[in-house]
Parts: structure tokens; sequence; C-alpha cells
């Protein structure tokens, strides 16, 4: 019986020295070099089919920037879905995309990999993206000036759940979204400092106790902060309530 591969990104750029930029330190670096995930670069200009490497070109219906041409686009996604077998998801990192989620992050780690377009200018011309069915993915309501760090940002999140990476596969249990709620807050020692005292019932043993104050810190953090997310958990919830 083979060995499973390990979890594969590809990163489709204009700029592929930008990786693996930040994901090569610390436990995802050295995940890296340990073969527990594997990162590849598609220089999209090297399929440039003119002696000027053109990339882009002027949208059409006018408008300021210039657009990826979708020929070029195309012959890199074409390379990378033979190398991989088209097994690997093309998403397309853009503001306009769903947002990243935690959910979709786990998806995705549990699978084979990634392929991430990463565009530039004003970005990518439609009719590729369709022509490959590719998923749109934002990482915030902003913009970048390339897709290069979202994608950095999607890999970093799906990299840390590869098991192993970060060396306890529970360390990430009660983290931020992990339950629907937003983490509760954090301390360590001193236990006093700069006038400022850790909670007591972090330091009493009580485990119990300590869960439920874990607990009620997360769920007042997450009502106050992110209304939205409440809401969905609170749903969730009475779900879960009607069910038993």
């Amino acid at each position: 019986m083979s060995a499973q591969k390990p979890w594969q990104a590809v990163a489709l750029t204009l700029f592929p020295e930008m990786f693996p930029g930040s994901l090569g330190q610390s436990l995802a670096g050295r995940a890296l070099e340990d073969g527990r995930w594997s990162l590849d670069t598609v220089d999209i200009r090297s399929f440039a089919q003119d002696k000027h490497r053109t990339v882009d070109d002027t949208p059409c219906g006018g408008g300021a920037g210039m657009v990826m041409r979708p020929d070029v686009v195309d012959l890199a996604v074409c390379d990378v879905k033979a190398k991989t077998a088209g097994a690997l998801p093309l998403i397309y990192m853009t503001p306009r995309g769903r947002p990243l989620t935690q959910n979709r992050v786990r998806e995705l780690a549990e699978g084979p990999g990634v392929a991430v377009l990463c565009g530039r200018y004003e970005g990518v011309d439609q009719r590729v993206l369709d022509a490959h069915d590719a998923e749109e993915i934002s990482v915030g309501d902003y913009v970048l000036s390339g897709g290069e760090v979202a994608a950095l940002v999607l890999m970093d999140a799906c990299v840390r759940l590869i098991p192993g990476v970060m060396g306890s596969d529970s360390s990430h249990e009660e983290e931020s979204f992990e339950e629907g709620l937003l983490e509760y807050p954090l301390f360590t020692r001193p236990p006093e400092w700069d006038g400022r005292t850790v909670p007591e019932v972090l330091l009493s043993g009580h485990h119990g106790k300590i869960r439920a104050w874990r607990r009620e810190q997360a769920e007042a953090i997450t009502r106050e902060r992110r209304p939205d997310l409440w809401e969905a958990y609170q749903q969730e919830r009475a779900a879960k309530n009607d069910t038993n």
C-alpha cells in the first residue's frame, strides 16, 4: 500500500519569488522541510506567447488599470492540472469572493491540496475563471496589491491543520471559530504584571471552573465583537436542542 501523498500547494503568480515567504519559517517551514506538505510556484508570465511576455491588456468597456489575459492564465492553469492530474481545487483570491471561513479551511486541509491563482492589476478575465470553475475566496473586505499575500493567508490556515504540523492535534481545538466562537483571553506567568493580575480562577487548578470561565469569556467576546457569529452560534445551539 503506497504512502499518502503530502498536502500540496501550488501558487500561480507573476511573482514566484514571494513564496514561501512566511511559510518557510517556524512550524510551517519545518513541516515543509520534513515533507509534510509541498509548495510549488508557477510563473504565469512564462506562458505568455509574444516576445514582450505580455500577460495583461486594457479592460473591455473601458476603465482604469489592466486585466490579466485569459489565454495566458489558461495555459498556466492547464499546466498545473496536467501535472497534478486535476486533483487540486483551483482557488482565485479576490475581494469579491466568499469570505474564507475555518470550516472551508478545514475542508481544504483534509483534501489533497490547493492550486491558488494570484491576480494582479485589476484582476483576471472572468472567462478563464468560469472555464476552470475557479472558487473565488476573499480574506477580508479590503483590497491588496495582489493575490500573493492572500494566498499565503489561505495556505497558512490550511497547513497548520495538517496532522503533525503543530506538534499536537489538540492545540487548535479551542481556537477562534473552532466552535463558532472567538477565543477566550489568554494569560501566562508572572501572575502579576504591571499591576495587573491573572484571573484567580485560572490559578485555582479547578478544571471545571476554568472551562466554564473560558466558555463565558468566549461567548461574551463573540457577542460583543461579532454579532454575526453570535447569532449563528445561537441558532446552531437552538437547532441541537430541538433534535435532542
